[in-house]
């Protein structure tokens, strides 16, 4: 092995030395000669070829002096012409078939040291992508909104993925450089400045990567080593990377020490892993369960956040290592999200068919997470998920949009635009007020217009294949008639598909109602005794009507909560035989919160439990809390402000919610 060390950082990229110069390594088994090339105009030793020195497992590793953070390289291998940038770049500044540049973290000044990371309990969480978050599509501009996101309710930042990828715009799966943040967005450092601006207003920032699969154009692993790829499974994206294969142990490390990097260099606070259904790995130890004990170890004692997208819905996730789990903290719920789609929209196509959108589906995806735990599902033909009734609530990451199934409705439609304000209200605060982990998409808490399309910037030949791909895709979805549908589904690679996609944040303020709402909802989550903890003494619920239910949540010694959602029309109850209405012993429900509030756009506040029964108002939401009963006649009753019939209350309470006990 090499003698040659560093004095902090990675084992792979290149690497300033505090005594000068650069430390260069790669993994190369490939070839017998690899150079580093200096290609610096005006930096001594430009055009200079350094020769690595063969180590033990195909590494090569050499040192430059004269060289530092700034300079550009590239690998020449095997005395040849063509120069290919390092496979552990930390920064491509022309894009991914450019040079690389030397990048020395530890020249940015941090002021995020009292920062402890996200707590896992109680999480929102926001999905965003970078390019077109804001109009400048910048980290700079990004940062510049996190005030207003800390001020809605929002705890964790989810970045779509940031590793360089070819083209001038696109989602982020087809990166190719996974060490370097694209140049698109800005530089690192503007990245750590983001980061460091969200620890200081309290936001962790977690990055969505993907290990399952490279981007086609700009990937030139496989000239360093084909055996960064593996032929023993099928993957649906590429080529799937091989990590229980001949020589996987470098390519194990290759992914342990991008996740590290991630944490350690920039200081995010967690990953969220794409597809890992895609991830193969029959090793003793997955690949997963050691990058979860890597960041573990790398982060100390400031607290992480690992998420998972997992289609099969494979709970091992989610359980410790002792259980021969991962030691995950969340799964993204997609029965969650499909069950509440079907219910607001009417439809049930495609994945969307084994799913009826029914009060019930809706009470046990709150209470259980998963709703299919090993039943068979008609759309997969087989057995689909597994047994979840052991793990909390708030490890299941709930959505009502994200960026997939905001796309897949081919015009990139936003839900609210699909379905009845009323209902869309009403779904809304079961998703916020719920136990689960609830995540909003970039745009979703003010209404947002833009649509969300898939958008990738490719050649013209590759752009054609993806374009027809994306049409065979949307074909499961019937309603897209063969008829015309290339007329109406957005060519991804046209820059104004991308240009579509931006918000616009002017119009958190042209809708306020779809704000106030977001908003409000959060803040109650966050703010109300038993809202905050997540209903720590349990949480039930029963269906009311095909269209209305109940969620009961048990604050232990904190209170009760009542959600009511009617998805139909009016409903009277007279009686009301279900146990769940019952209050607590000398109270009475009294309304803490309702959807149909005028703020939000709605027809008014009305009464809900009465001498004469319960009427609940259709297409709504609302809590209810718990009011000592009226005393006898003559005393004073103890009541509470209502906020929800006051609007003369302060800034503090435009959330139109009165001081429950």
């Amino acid at each position: 092995m090499s003698t040659i060390g560093t004095d902090r950082g990675l084992d792979i990229g290149a690497e300033p030395l505090a005594s000068g110069g650069v430390r260069f390594r790669v993994w190369a088994p490939a070839r017998e000669r690899v150079e580093a090339v200096i290609e610096s105009p005006g930096v001594s030793g430009d055009g200079r070829s350094i020769p690595l020195e063969p180590e033990d497992d195909g590494y090569f590793a050499g040192w430059a002096a004269g060289i530092g953070p700034g300079a550009l390289y590239r690998y020449r291998l095997d005395g040849k012409d063509e120069l290919f940038p390092d496979p552990a770049s930390r920064y491509q500044p022309s894009g991914p078939h450019g040079p690389s540049l030397v990048v020395d973290p530890s020249r940015f000044e941090w002021t995020d040291f009292g920062w402890g990371g996200p707590a896992p309990d109680r999480q929102v969480i926001y999905e965003l992508h970078v390019g077109t978050f804001t109009a400048a599509g910048t980290w700079s501009a990004a940062m510049v909104e996190l005030p207003v996101l800390a001020d809605t309710g929002i705890t964790t930042v989810e970045l779509m993925p940031i590793a360089e990828f070819d083209g001038g715009f696109g989602w982020g799966y087809d990166g190719v450089d996974l060490f370097a943040p694209s140049h698109l967005y800005g530089s690192p450092d503007d990245l750590r400045r983001f980061v460091d601006r969200a620890h200081s207003l309290e936001i962790a920032v977690i990055l969505d990567v993907v290990y399952n699969h490279l981007g086609p154009s700009g990937n030139y692993l496989a000239r360093f080593s084909p055996h960064y790829f593996s032929d023993r499974y099928q993957n649906d994206w590429g080529d799937p990377l091989n990590f229980d294969g001949p020589s996987s142990l470098p390519v194990r490390g290759f992914f342990l020490q991008n996740a590290e990097y991630w944490i350690r260099d920039f200081h995010l606070d967690g990953l969220r892993f794409d597809a890992t259904q895609q991830i193969f790995d029959a090793s003793s130890v997955h690949i997963l369960a050691e990058i979860a004990e890597r960041v573990r170890r790398v982060a100390g004692s400031r607290r992480t956040l690992l998420v998972a997208e997992n289609e099969p819905q494979e709970t091992r996730f989610l359980r410790s290592p002792t259980e021969g789990g991962y030691g995950f903290d969340g799964l993204w719920n997609d029965d969650f999200h499909h069950s509440a789609v079907v219910a607001l929209t009417g439809r049930n196509e495609a994945y969307y068919g084994d799913y009826l959108g029914t009060p019930q589906e809706l009470i046990s995806s709150v209470k259980y997470g998963f709703l299919y735990q090993g039943q068979r599902s008609t759309w997969q033909e087989g057995r689909r998920g597994t047994v979840a009734f052991d793990i909390p609530p708030r490890r299941f990451v709930n959505f009502i949009e994200n960026h997939d199934q905001v796309a897949n409705s081919s015009t990139g439609a936003r839900l609210h635009t699909r379905s009845g304000p009323g209902m869309y209200r009403a779904i809304t605060a079961l998703l916020l007020l719920g136990p689960g982990t609830p995540m909003l998409f970039q745009g979703q808490e003010f209404g947002a217009t833009a649509p969300f399309l898939y958008f990738a910037d490719h050649d013209p030949e590759l752009a054609e294949q993806v374009r027809r791909g994306r049409e065979q895709s949307l074909e499961q979805f019937r309603s897209l008639a063969r008829s015309g549908r290339e007329n109406r589904l957005a060519d991804p690679a046209d820059p104004d598909t991308f240009l579509r996609c931006k918000l616009d944040h002017s119009e958190r303020a042209r809708h306020p109602q779809a704000y106030a709402l977001h908003r409000d909802l959060l803040h109650l989550r966050r703010d109300d005794p038993v809202f905050r903890i997540g209903g720590v003494g349990g949480v039930d619920g029963a269906t009311l009507t095909p269209e209305a239910f109940l969620i009961r949540f048990f604050g232990g010694g904190t209170g009760e909560r009542l959600l009511i959602v009617n998805l139909g029309r009016d409903l009277a109850l007279r009686p009301a035989p279900q146990p769940l209405l019952a209050p607590p012993p000398a109270h009475r429900w009294e309304v803490l919160w309702s959807s149909e509030h005028s703020a939000y756009g709605g027809s008014g506040v009305g009464e809900v439990e009465s001498d004469d029964g319960w009427v609940i108002q259709g297409n709504a939401a609302v809590v209810l809390a718990p009011c000592r009963d009226l005393p006898p006649k003559g005393a004073t009753p103890e009541r509470s402000t209502s906020i929800a019939t006051n609007r003369e209350g302060t800034s503090r309470e435009r959330g139109h919610l009165r001081q429950a006990e």
